[in-house]
C-alpha cells in the first residue's frame, strides 16, 4: 500500500501541476522506429542482464543457461512493468528459478545480488557521469557523494559487528553476505564480467531514454541530456510506484526544470520512454502466456508434458503465492 500510495502521490501532484497534456503528448510521441529502435536495445540489454544473472548464480553454485535465463528476465520484465513496486518480477523470478533448482534460498540470493550489483554500478557510473558533464546536481553531488560513502561505511559495520553475533540470524544473514562478497562475487573472473554487462546495461537503458527525449522533440545537447536522463534512470529504480511510473516522472520534471528544459518536457520524454519500454518487454508477456498454457496442459493431462520436463519443486504452491510471501 505504500509503494501505491508513493507511486499515486506523486502522479498526481505531476497532475496537479502541469495537467494531463505532458502525459498525452508523450502519448502522441509514440511512432514504430521509436518501437524497433527500443525493442532492439531492450533486446541486447535484456541479454547483458541474463548474462550478469547467469554468472552471479554459477558463482552462488547454481547453472542456468543463458537462454533460459533470458526469457527468465524477459518475463521479470514485464511483470515490472504492469505490476505495483517494481520488483514483483524478479521476485517471481528468483522463486521460478529457486524452484527449479531445489533452492528457493539460493534462488532468492543469486536475483538479489544480481540486481544489487547492477544498481551499485549504475550509481557509479552515474556519479562519473555527473561529475564529467554539466547538469543542476553538479554542484551538490560532492555531498550527496560523501553521505553515501558514509552510509555505506555504517552498513558495512554493521554487517561486520552482526557476524559476530553467534547463532543469531542476523549473524547467520551477516555472515552469508560476507560469505557470498568475500569467496563468490569479489573474485577473479566474477566481478569483470558483471562489471562489464551493467555497464553495457546501463549503457543501452541511457540510449533508449535519449531516443525517446529526441521523438519527443528536446533539443538538448547530448551529454547534458545523458546526464539528466541518468538521474531520472536512479529514480527508476526507486520500488515505490506503479508498474514503473511515479519516482521516473517526479524526476524527469524536477531534473528537465532545473536545467531549464520545462517539467513538462521531462514528464513527456518519461511518458514515451515508459510506453516504448512496455512494447518492448511484451515478448515477456507472451512467454508468459506459453507457461499458463503449458501448466493449463499438464494438469488436463497429467502423464503428457509438453516442452522440457519441469524442474523439481518443494512445494505445490504456485511461483505466485510463493512470491507474495518473499514481498515485505
Amino acid at each position: 500500500m505504500l509503494r501505491l500510495a508513493a507511486g499515486v502521490t506523486v502522479l498526481w501532484f505531476l497532475w496537479r501541476e502541469l495537467g494531463a497534456a505532458p502525459f498525452e503528448d508523450g502519448l502522441r510521441a509514440v511512432n514504430w522506429q521509436g518501437v524497433v529502435a527500443a525493442a532492439t536495445l531492450t533486446a541486447l540489454t535484456t541479454i547483458c542482464s541474463a548474462w550478469r544473472w547467469r554468472v552471479v548464480a554459477h558463482a552462488l553454485g547454481t547453472d542456468i543457461s543463458l537462454p533460459r535465463a533470458t526469457g527468465a528476465y524477459y518475463r521479470s520484465l514485464f511483470l515490472n512493468s504492469v505490476l505495483p513496486g517494481g520488483i514483483l518480477g524478479d521476485v517471481h523470478r528468483a522463486v521460478t528459478q529457486g524452484r527449479r533448482a531445489g533452492d528457493v534460498a539460493q534462488g532468492v540470493r543469486a536475483v538479489g545480488w544480481e540486481r544489487l550489483c547492477g544498481q551499485v554500478i549504475q550509481a557509479v557510473m552515474t556519479a562519473v557521469v555527473l561529475l564529467t558533464l554539466p547538469s543542476p546536481v553538479r554542484p551538490a553531488l560532492p555531498y550527496v557523494l560523501a553521505g553515501i560513502a558514509g552510509v555505506i561505511g555504517c552498513v558495512a559495520l554493521v554487517v561486520s559487528v552482526a557476524a559476530r553475533l553467534g547463532r543469531s540470524r542476523p549473524a547467520r544473514a551477516a555472515r552469508t553476505i560476507a560469505t557470498d562478497l568475500r569467496r563468490d562475487l569479489l573474485v577473479r573472473g566474477v566481478w569483470p564480467q558483471v562489471t562489464l554487462a551493467s555497464v553495457l546495461v546501463v549503457a543501452g537503458h541511457t540510449a533508449t531514454f535519449v531516443i525517446a527525449a529526441r521523438i519527443a522533440g528536446s533539443t538538448a545537447p547530448l551529454g547534458e541530456l545523458i546526464a539528466l536522463l541518468m538521474v531520472v534512470q536512479i529514480a527508476a529504480g526507486i520500488p515505490l510506484n506503479i508498474g514503473g511510473w511515479g519516482p521516473r516522472e517526479g524526476a524527469a520534471a524536477w531534473a528537465f526544470a532545473a536545467a531549464g528544459l520545462g517539467a513538462a518536457n521531462g514528464v513527456t520524454v518519461s511518458t514515451l520512454y515508459a510506453v516504448l519500454m512496455l512494447a518492448a518487454v511484451t515478448p515477456g508477456a507472451g512467454l508468459l502466456m506459453k507457461d499458463a498454457v503449458r501448466r493449463r496442459r499438464g494438469r488436463e493431462h497429467p502423464g503428457k508434458r509438453s516442452g522440457p520436463d519441469p524442474a523439481p519443486t518443494r512445494t505445490r504452491n504456485p511461483a505466485w503465492r510463493e512470491a507474495g510471501r518473499l514481498v515485505p
